[in-house]
């Protein structure tokens, strides 16, 4: 996917629904992988694209995230950013970053965004000059990740800050492939709400073709996504919950899905 005159992003499959994700500068020749769900598809990517890795950024600890990580680093000489949460859990970091920091990934400056929740240690990764994210299991299409090692309040905390700070036009790619699950949820909660319609049809024939429904974007996952839609009145009143504070909605709508 071409995203600029020297940017493009190559979006692939790997594992069972992992996505993996590389990001290419024509001009420089850097390309960027973000999280190493499985070395040999990556491997695989990068031959098909006869692009050379550079560097590697990686969202959070879990296992389908970073278990290619060693050899990919071993077979490539690339240069591994991840959370200063993770120092203890990934071997691999050469560099390690908090909320607010910047890197440099040749000519990318990468703005470092703490979105805790599903684990502690979760960044979402945001190139302003690109207009794309990444937001790892924080943020799916139609949903977010499962509060595994924050809370609740965590979590919507860290969904409001990446509606604060990602324009409505970002590219947003995550984790994994759960987009239609998603959307039957979704309209339980927001049956009505006919953006979601059209995107809930929308992925069922993308899915049926075979083909990804991601990337997404910050201004679909605002009208169509029920976990970033928690602060909207419309949203409380479904729940019988009018008047309730939006953090609220959002634990009863993640308590919701983890039961469904």
């Amino acid at each position: 996917m071409a995203l600029s005159d020297t940017t493009e992003i190559h979006q692939f499959a790997c594992l069972d629904d992992n996505f993996g994700v590389l990001v290419h500068d024509r001009d420089s020749g850097t390309t960027i992988a973000i999280d190493v769900p499985d070395a040999a598809a990556y491997e695989k990517a990068l031959a098909d694209t006869g692009w050379t890795l550079s560097h590697i950024l990686i969202t959070h600890h879990h296992w389908d995230h970073v278990q290619g990580l060693g050899e990919l680093k071993r077979k490539t000489g690339a240069t591994v950013i991840g959370p200063e949460r993770s120092r203890q859990k990934i071997a691999e970091l050469d560099r390690t970053v908090e909320d607010g920091d910047d890197v440099l990934c040749g000519p990318y400056e990468i703005k470092a965004i703490a979105t805790p929740g599903h684990t502690l240690d979760q960044i979402s990764w945001y190139i302003p000059t690109v207009g794309m994210a990444h937001t790892g299991d924080t943020l799916f299409s139609l949903g977010c990740g499962r509060v595994f090692e924050g809370d609740k309040e965590m979590m919507w905390s860290s969904l409001s800050k990446l509606m604060r700070l990602l324009p409505d036009d970002t590219a947003i790619y995550c984790g994994h492939e759960y987009t239609a699950a998603n959307a039957r949820f979704a309209q339980t909660i927001e049956p009505a709400n006919r953006d979601l319609q059209a995107r809930a049809e929308e992925v069922a024939a993308l899915r049926a073709s075979g083909k990804a429904t991601l990337p997404t974007t910050m201004r679909l996952e605002k009208a169509t996504n029920p976990f970033l839609r928690a602060g909207e009145a419309t949203v409380a009143a479904a729940l019988g919950m009018d008047g309730k504070p939006a953090e609220e909605v959002f634990a009863e709508i993640r308590t919701r899905k983890d039961n469904a």
